[in-house]
């Protein structure tokens, strides 16, 4: 069993994920907690590896059944579910979630993004909805500390111009964006992209709605692929409220400590 130190949510790092969309906790896994989760990893990729000599992004989406799952596992020792509730308003706790993504980059891997995406639009859900969430907490397993290690691109506050052009144009549009728009994401003012560092054992909270896209790896050929495995993480009632919640993005935020 992971064994993990209690870390709570700064004032800093809140007021970054509500103006920015965006958040890095430090030290959410102690060096045991980590070691455990990065030999688990490394089991679920040599049970499913990539082609020999692949590089460049690499994902595994294990889901979660009544047996339950190693990533699961870690969701629960890391404590993501109560860092997540720190965020989200009383009564909002997150759902546990019922699948990860396992996503691996392998250098060397020179692309740079050109536009940002949002997830969950295409395909869907089954009952028609898009796949929209309340956030995206991601343990990273290997060190990002500077750019070019596989790191995360995000376009700061584009949670808030996204969800304005929601709210100006109904969130039925939504689905649309996919049909509409490169990334996908609609045209609105992204600003100038960020590549988020931080150390292993860190793990990076972001809003539904921010824009972002995976990163380049400059590493040399046969190095360490960066790792990281992200949840998908619905608020409590999120699925009702999916509309409300998309035009209005920090509805399900807390807004002070």
């Amino acid at each position: 069993m992971w064994a993990s130190p209690v870390t709570r949510i700064s004032a800093a790092s809140r007021e970054s994920f509500l103006r920015s969309g965006y958040a890095v906790i430090p030290q959410v896994l102690d060096p045991a907690a980590l070691a455990a989760a990065r030999a688990t990893v490394a089991s679920l990729l040599a049970a499913e590896p990539p082609e020999p000599g692949h590089t460049g992004p690499y994902f595994l989406w294990p889901r979660f059944g009544a047996g339950g799952h190693p990533l699961l596992d870690l969701y629960r020792s890391a404590g993501i579910g109560a860092l997540a509730a720190e965020l989200l308003r009383d009564g909002l706790a997150p759902d546990e979630p019922g699948f990860a993504q396992l996503a691996a980059t392998y250098p060397p891997h020179p692309h740079r993004p050109g536009s940002p995406h949002v997830d969950g639009i295409t395909p869907g859900e089954p009952d028609g909805r898009p796949g929209t969430f309340s956030l995206l907490a991601g343990i990273w397993l290997t060190g990002q500390d500077e750019p070019g290690q596989g790191n995360l691109w995000v376009w700061p506050g584009t949670h808030l111009r996204f969800g304005a052009w929601l709210a100006h144009r109904g969130a039925d549009a939504l689905p649309g964006v996919a049909e509409r728009y490169a990334g996908p994401y609609p045209p609105v003012e992204l600003g100038d992209p960020v590549q988020v560092t931080g150390a292993a054992g860190s793990v990076l909270v972001a809003h539904y709605l921010l824009a972002h896209n995976i990163g380049n790896h400059d590493g040399p050929a046969g190095g360490e692929p960066r790792q990281t495995v992200y949840y998908r993480l619905h608020a409590a009632g999120h699925r009702d409220r999916w509309r409300q919640a998309v035009t209005e993005p920090l509805l399900e935020y807390r807004h002070s400590t």
